[in-house]
């Protein structure tokens, strides 16, 4: 387990360690993504060589699900990062590879455009995100800053179910 921050960490950086610890804590060992500014506490933390888990970094999203796909058919519980945009990139990898054959990962995205106050090229999937993952049928939790204990173990609830891909969305920046 990561140690406790300092009292001086902004409490983002607190939400990213409750948000990797609770990961690590159920076996989660292998992290692979694309950095976000969103996500940057988080991949902060991974990059951190006292870090519990191993962090292997993607050039695109998805170069991520595959680098995850692999790891979780050798035996791994990897978790895949990237924001929205890269998961719009992704589909056709989840669609034709992940889903049909059941290697199915737990993936954290960043939720950007969701409120229009974002690069423009953020708004469509931002916007669609949540209908997007609806018609694909994977489940997804947005995670709350305030209660981010919950927000994982939900996630993690709905990965676990029947080993399906399920994504933990995150709203504010961790």
């Amino acid at each position: 387990m990561l140690p406790e921050s300092s009292s001086a960490a902004g409490s983002g950086s607190k939400v990213a360690e409750t948000v990797l610890n609770a990961l690590v804590k159920r076996g989660h060992s292998h992290f692979t993504g694309v950095p976000c500014s969103l996500l940057k506490g988080l991949f902060r933390l991974l990059e951190d060589p006292g870090c519990p888990a191993a962090y292997i970094p993607a050039p695109r999203e998805d170069s991520a699900l595959g680098v995850a796909s692999g790891l979780a058919l050798a035996g791994a519980r990897p978790v895949a990062l990237m924001q929205n945009s890269g998961l719009g990139y992704s589909l056709n990898v989840l669609t034709s590879f992940n889903l049909i054959y059941d290697v199915h990962l737990p993936i954290v995205v960043s939720w950007r455009g969701h409120d229009g106050n974002d690069a423009v090229e953020h708004d469509v999937i931002g916007r669609e995100l949540t209908r997007l993952l609806d018609v694909f049928g994977i489940p997804w939790t947005v995670l709350d800053n305030a209660r981010p204990e919950d927000g994982v173990e939900a996630f993690l609830k709905q990965y676990d179910s029947g080993r399906s891909t399920a994504v933990l969305i995150v709203r504010e920046g961790i």
